[in-house]
Parts: C-alpha cells; sequence; structure tokens
C-alpha cells in the first residue's frame, strides 16, 4: 500500500507548522546593517570582521550541522 499526501502551503505557514523561528526581521535588520557599513566605505578587512562578529563560531558550526542532517535526510530518501 501507498500513501501520498499533498500539503499546500505557504513557505511561512511551513515553517510555523514545523515550528522553525521567523528569521525575517533578523535578516533585515543585518542586511539594513551591512548596508549602512558598506556606504560608510568599509574596508574588506572591516567586513570580514563584522561578519565573524555576527558569525560566532558555534553559528558557523552549526551551518556545518544543518548540512550534514539535509545529507543524511536525502540518503534516507534516495535509500527507500
Amino acid at each position: 500500500m501507498k500513501i501520498t499526501v499533498d500539503i499546500d502551503c505557504t513557505p511561512e505557514e511551513a515553517r510555523s507548522f514545523l515550528g522553525l523561528p521567523d528569521v525575517k526581521p533578523l535578516q533585515e535588520a543585518f542586511m539594513a546593517t551591512m548596508n549602512d557599513k558598506i556606504s560608510s566605505g568599509l574596508s574588506s578587512e572591516d567586513m570580514e570582521k563584522l561578519f565573524d562578529l555576527w558569525m560566532t563560531p558555534g553559528l558557523k558550526q552549526a551551518g556545518q550541522n544543518m548540512e550534514m542532517f539535509q545529507n543524511m535526510f536525502w540518503n534516507a530518501a534516495k535509500s527507500k
């Protein structure tokens, strides 16, 4: 027996259903800050320092963990 379920929802509805946070306000604030810094003439070294300040080592590792989780998910999906 095979059961197929189609879900028609917006990305916002999917994030809410899965319990994921809404990061849009954070992204907008980050982009506004970056735009202000870039327009004020930041050097490339300053941009790297700013990025490292925003992306702590734990967050960088979280990105790697997310990639590993996605690979695990896709490998499991492929095996069926």
